[in-house]
Parts: structure tokens; sequence; C-alpha cells
């Protein structure tokens, strides 16, 4: 079986495959085109789990703050527990520090929709912007 119909019918055996023809410098056996795709979608995975851990992160500092009388252990716990996998995410890969404001950007609509869901409170309730920086959103003491 070629290397392009094994990658539609069995994932793992073509990337063994890939792998091994890599590990022996067989170049001319790599399903090229095909690994190009699956490195552009590692970046994007990579990407999208930063988005989304800033997502829920904002959401629950939204909620601290905005809805200051519920505050509440497990908003504390998932706001530490945020930081902490975004820290290690960007420790791990730090050229994604840079896409910190962007994916702020990309995030904060949908935080503020989760607020609400949560709170109760109306949109006008939150800024319209993101009143944090990647700063604060990483700093373990910023409570806001």
């Amino acid at each position: 079986m070629d290397r392009a119909t094994l990658y539609d019918t069995d994932y793992d055996a073509w990337l063994e495959r890939n792998l091994e023809s890599l590990r022996q410098f067989r170049f001319e056996e790599l399903d090229v085109e095909r690994l190009i795709e699956e490195m552009e979608s590692m970046g994007r995975k990579e990407r999208g789990e930063v988005t989304s851990r800033i997502l829920v992160l904002i959401a629950h500092l939204l909620k601290w703050q905005y809805q200051s009388a519920h505050r509440s252990s497990s908003w504390r716990g998932s706001i530490a527990e945020q930081r902490l996998k975004l820290i290690r995410r960007l420790r791990l890969s730090p050229s994604l520090k840079p896409y910190l404001p962007e994916a702020i950007e990309d995030a904060y609509g949908d935080a503020v929709e989760l607020a609400m869901e949560e709170t109760g409170l109306d949109r006008g309730a939150f800024p319209g912007r993101c009143p944090y920086t990647p700063e604060q959103l990483l700093d373990k003491v910023f409570w806001p």
C-alpha cells in the first residue's frame, strides 16, 4: 500500500512509516505533501490551545471582577489552572508568546459570551475590549 493511501486508511501506520524513513534518511520515501499538512496542523493546534485557555481565563477573570459578590474557590482554581497551563505551554513553545495579543483578541468575544452565560449579566456589563494585558493574564498575583 502506498503512503498516500495508507494516510487515509491507517494514520498510525502512515506516521510510523514516515518516521522510519526519516530515521533512516530515506527522504525519497516520504509523503512530503501530507507531512507538510500535518506540521501546519500541529501549529494551528498549538495556537488553538493557547486561544482556548485564554478564553476560559478571561471569562473567569471577568466573572471575578464584575460579579465579585459571587467569587468562589472554583473560579480561583480555574484561573490558577489556566494560568499554569498557559505558562507551561509558553515555556515549551516560547515562539507562541508573540501570538498572545492576537489570541486575546480572538478569544475575547467568546469569553464575554461565556461570562454572560455564567453570571446572567448583560453584554453592556463588560468592556468592549479585553481589559487585561498579556502580562496580567499570566501574572499569578494579578486579580482584578
